[in-house]
Formats: C-alpha cells, structure tokens, sequence
C-alpha cells in the first residue's frame, strides 16, 4: 500500500474514532443531565434502551445514574439498580474486552461505581485498558462500593458498603474493605427470592 493511501486510511480512522467519541460524549451528557433527573422508571428504561442498554424485566435503574457508553450494559430481570450509580460500559478500544454485565435479582445499593476502564500506570504511554466486569445472579452490592475492571461476582455474594473490589469474588461469599477481601460466607446457595417493584420516584 502507497504512503499516500495509508496517510488517508490513518486521517479516516482518527476522524471516524472522533466521531464516534463526541457521538458518545452527546449520548453521555444527555442521559446524564435529562434522562437521569426524570422522575419515571418507564422513561428512563425506554430512554436507557433507545440506546442500546439491555434490561431485563422488572429491572430498574433509580435516578441519577452516570451512564457511560449504554450499548454495551446488560441488566437482568428483577435487577435494582439505587439512586446516583456509575454504569460504565465502555468497549471503544480495539479488541476491547469492556462492558458490563449484570444478572437477575440483583440488588445494588446508591452510590455504587463500576469502571470497566482505566489506565496502565506502569505503561510510558498511560495506555487504556478496558475489561469486562460481570455480576452473576443474586448478588447484593452495599452503598458507594467500588468495582474495578475485569472482576467477576460470584453468584449469591455480597459486597459491603464501601468496598473496593479489585479481583473477583467467589460464590456466596461476603467481602469487604479496602481492598475487599472476603470476610464471611453467605450461608445459604439456595435463592428464591424476588426484589419486586422499585420505589417510585426514585
């Protein structure tokens, strides 16, 4: 391939990337700034699948959510997601392996923060990394706990308030700290339980 068709594929690229960055920074302030101050479970949920956050049924996603890059957030059915959480489904680099998935029944509390993207602090360039977070089923997720990228939840554990999660969490398992680490079990694998109807107005 000639120089002159290589420095036109690299000018496309960066302008498509460009494109694509305040096409999300747009979707981002909007969901944010209107979306999230609404006061409507069934406006959010519509407004959250429009761009390409998968809910299931009976999941709710309480107000003021940071919502970032919604196409790739997976939320399962009886989900309960508190007021004021970070959502953070960014795929954008190549081969990224970003995105969040979150099962059925679970229940995370306010404030809770999920980053599937950071930066590599030992690489010269400050070089992003994106990597996929997954809750599993049944999962409790106490108030401001932090998830970091690449963790897994194991089905049926918790994480209490204000835990920093840095690696994944065994099943039925009950974690906490800073970093978190597990302090207890859950008791019991055999869940039936439904959260029900979130609060309204929230």
């Amino acid at each position: 391939m000639s120089t002159s068709n290589t420095g036109r594929r690299t000018l496309t690229e960066k302008v498509s990337n460009r494109l694509q960055t305040l096409y999300l920074e747009a979707i981002t302030g909007y969901l944010w700034w209107f979306v999230g101050y609404v006061p409507s479970h069934l406006f959010r949920r519509f407004s959250y699948k429009l761009f390409g956050m998968k809910i299931g049924k009976g999941g709710a996603i309480h107000m003021m959510a940071r919502i970032y890059d919604p196409r790739h957030i997976t939320i399962g059915d009886d989900t309960i997601i508190g007021e004021r959480a970070t959502l953070d489904g960014r795929k954008q680099l190549k081969d990224s392996n970003g995105g969040l998935s979150i099962g059925n029944h679970v229940d995370i509390a306010s404030e809770v923060m999920f980053w599937t993207s950071q930066h590599d602090i030992t690489d010269a360039n400050f070089a992003p990394i994106e990597e996929k977070i997954i809750v599993e089923d049944y999962v409790f997720i106490g108030p401001r706990s932090i998830i970091l990228p690449g963790v897994t939840i194991g089905r049926g554990a918790i994480v209490a308030a204000g835990s920093v999660v840095t690696k994944s969490v065994e099943p039925n398992t009950i974690v906490a700290g800073v970093p978190a680490k597990k302090i207890n079990d859950r008791g019991t694998s055999n869940y039936s339980y439904t959260l029900g109807r979130a609060r309204l107005f929230q």
